[in-house]
């Protein structure tokens, strides 16, 4: 068994060609680089339990020769692969495990298994592969164009991969950043065989929400807060593509949570030691979060105000004025969005991520000789003190008190999602539903001072110079909730202040 180490890069095809004669790659090349077909068969069982285990099954002709091939297991962090795999050479184009290496696979692919097996889609690519030598480590840079198939369907394939052959992870990271700088690309959470099962199966792209990863009551300090980091990354990740070409608003609302979560697990970090590139790369996702919220606003403005009372007075001029010119202000911010600047900037700091991750800053003794449950329950601790004083005898006009609950009711769940497994999951479950009770009153709250706040923006527009009692009536509107969700706000208070603190007992 060997462990496959490689970066999967998403490329278009004419930045391809521009790169394959690159002088970045001339400098660093060992060897010419030489082209080839793989045609790889990849085999499953009608239920495809092969998948449902997170393994794939290959065979892959190159040449004459036949290989076969498992992989199974490891990890995908910000467009990294490392997965277990097992080849041996085959005498033809058929899967044969009466070899002596096969033996080593009963573990992962049983004999109720193999009985079942058949060919479920095919991979078809030309490869052009070179090996660099790049800061000390050996590198295989492969260019892979082609297309994975089904009976039915078809897609097209057009990647960079970069695999590890020796050296440091980080480097395959540095490397890529270094290419970022010539074209444009994008990280490629989703290997070949991923994308065979995602034609057979007719997967449509969606919006994806975060999964919590699992921490173990063994987990260090260190280990707990990575995990926690790659999970934000690549639920920033699963929803980054959809939010850059797609219409569906929730694909930037799960990049906006993405990316809050990343905040509160980086603000933990910080607290063990200084770091430039800590320092840095919070900066930069708190602009971030800026930028995308500003989207996020005028999203919401729309469907939840100015939509809803266009629909109950249809052929209103005023309120149609206002729909439209809240729509150029969200379109705009879109635009800059999905421009090719922000989208290289977006990958530049998923890269910098990875190359802080990988790096010397998580050797350090504070966060390895630390427990995550002990360092857990000194944060919740602290956060819910915190969060309880600050609940107590708001008013109507506690505007930044109100600002300030609900950013601390954000860090507190995120934190118990975070953390909720090192406890009792039951009284974690019960704490963090009522806290999530609280921080959606204060979120609608909080979606009236800015539907108040974006409302005067326009209102001192050209577009709406004519139209300032549309304006005035949506102000209205809004305000007419206000006093319900304040007094819906304090049971909601009440009922989560008789939770236990269950990181106590």
């Amino acid at each position: 068994m060997t462990v496959e180490t490689e970066l999967k890069l998403r490329i278009a095809p004419e930045q391809l060609a521009k790169l394959k004669r690159h002088a970045l790659f001339k400098a660093h090349q060992v060897t010419r680089p030489t082209t080839r077909r793989l045609y790889n068969i990849y085999y499953d069982t009608p239920k495809l339990e092969l998948r449902q285990s997170e393994i794939a099954l290959r065979l892959r002709r190159s040449g004459r020769q036949w290989l076969q091939t498992l992989k199974g297991g490891g990890s995908v962090k910000a467009g990294l692969h490392r997965r277990d795999e097992w080849e041996m050479p085959v005498s033809g184009p058929a899967l044969d495990f009466s070899l002596p290496q096969a033996a080593e696979w009963d573990e992962h692919l049983p004999q109720s298994l193999r009985k079942k097996l058949q060919p479920v889609f095919v991979t078809d690519f030309s490869r052009s592969s070179r090996m660099l030598l790049w800061q000390g480590a050996q590198i295989e840079l492969c260019m892979d164009r082609g297309e994975v198939r089904t009976e039915q369907h078809s897609m097209p394939i057009c990647e960079l991969e970069l695999e590890l052959k020796s050296g440091e992870p980080r480097l395959l990271f540095e490397l890529a950043l270094a290419i970022l700088e010539i074209v444009p690309f994008e990280l490629e959470i989703v290997s070949k065989a991923e994308q065979g099962y995602r034609l057979l199966t007719g997967y449509a792209d969606k919006p994806v929400k975060s999964v919590v990863p699992s921490l173990a009551k063994t987990d260090t300090s260190a280990n707990a807060l990575q995990t926690l980091i790659w999970s934000c990354l690549l639920h920033l990740q699963n929803n980054l593509r959809g939010a850059m070409s797609g219409n569906d608003a929730e694909y930037l609302h799960q990049m906006r949570v993405a990316l809050r979560r990343l905040r509160v697990a980086l603000r933990m970090t910080k607290k063990f030691r200084a770091d430039e590139q800590l320092a840095a790369l919070n900066k930069d996702v708190a602009a971030l979060c800026i930028a995308l919220g500003r989207i996020r606003e005028w999203d919401v403005f729309i469907t939840q105000t100015v939509q809803p009372m266009c629909a109950r007075m249809p052929g209103h001029a005023g309120l149609q004025a206002l729909l439209a010119a809240g729509e150029r202000q969200r379109d705009g911010c879109y635009a800059a969005l999905r421009g090719e600047a922000r989208a290289r900037e977006l990958q530049r700091l998923i890269l910098r991520f990875a190359i802080w991750m990988n790096g010397s800053y998580w050797q350090q003794q504070e966060l390895a000789g630390l427990q995550a449950r002990d360092f857990a329950t000194r944060r919740l601790h602290k956060l819910a003190r915190r969060f309880a004083q600050s609940g107590q005898h708001l008013g109507v006009a506690d505007a930044k008190r109100l600002h300030a609950l609900r950013i601390l009711a954000k860090k507190l769940r995120y934190s118990v999602e975070f953390f909720a497994a090192l406890y009792d999951r039951e009284k974690a479950r019960s704490f963090l539903a009522a806290l999530s009770e609280v921080q959606d009153v204060l979120g609608q709250i909080n979606d009236v001072a800015v539907a108040h706040r974006l409302l005067d923006d326009l209102a001192l527009t050209s577009d709406l110079s004519a139209h300032q009692e549309a304006v005035a009536l949506a102000k209205g509107w809004i305000a007419h909730d206000l006093s319900r969700l304040l007094a819906a706000l304090r049971k909601t208070i009440q009922r989560f202040d008789k939770q236990s603190a269950f990181w106590e007992n």
